[in-house]
């Protein structure tokens, strides 16, 4: 009877260690999709304002990928493209809802571009979505014009609040926010917010 006991005991402990490794697999897989999780918020196009960001836009220091016929020069910062509203998107390489919105904002670009300043700003690295490289590759495949760069300042997603991606921040002359959203956004919808800015703006 004692030898059952032993063996039934054994078997329980062997029972109980698979399950254990099995619940650590899962943490450590479910903690790996920390990214992924965030995607799969934004691909329910979830579109959030504010969540807490700045009123002001914090400037920062960037490179363009492409544009820098249209904007000046290829280094450059934010607080140089004060002349007209600023629609700043942020976007990564291999962020599928990013690529999904891309040709909206394409198409935003060919009507808008003589109103406003359109730049997309890889933050792929810090988001761990891709390098520079993935995000010069997604514009060539998709055949994207618009001015695109990346920023090496990691301060920059703290400092505009990016909990997730795309983020997109519509920006007055002068510097304030008027609005930001988190999630894929279409051409209506940036249509929309622009004219509603461009108004602001007119009113001012």
């Amino acid at each position: 009877m004692a030898k059952r006991r032993a063996r039934g005991s054994r078997r329980v402990s062997a029972a109980a260690g698979t399950s254990s490794q099995k619940d650590r697999r899962r943490f450590l897989w479910l903690g790996g999709l920390g990214g992924a999780a965030v995607i799969a918020v934004v691909l329910a196009a979830i579109l959030v304002p504010g969540l807490g960001g700045p009123s002001h836009a914090a400037d920062f220091k960037f490179t363009l990928y492409q544009g820098a016929g249209e904007l000046g020069a290829k280094e450059m910062s934010l607080s140089r493209l004060d002349s007209k509203p600023v629609v700043l998107n942020f976007w990564a390489g291999l962020c599928p809802p990013c690529r999904a919105e891309m040709p909206e904002f394409q198409r935003f670009y060919d009507e808008y571009k003589d109103r406003v300043t359109l730049i997309g700003i890889d933050i792929g690295p810090f988001m761990r979505l891709g390098t520079h490289r993935d995000a010069e590759n997604l514009l060539r495949e998709l055949g994207i014009t618009y001015p695109a760069g990346f920023t090496d300042d990691p301060s920059v997603t703290r400092k505009y609040g990016v909990a997730g991606m795309p983020t997109t921040v519509f920006i007055l002359p002068g510097g304030e926010i008027f609005e930001k959203r988190i999630g894929q956004l279409n051409f209506s919808f940036l249509t929309r917010v622009t004219n509603s800015m461009l108004a602001a703006e007119e009113n001012f």
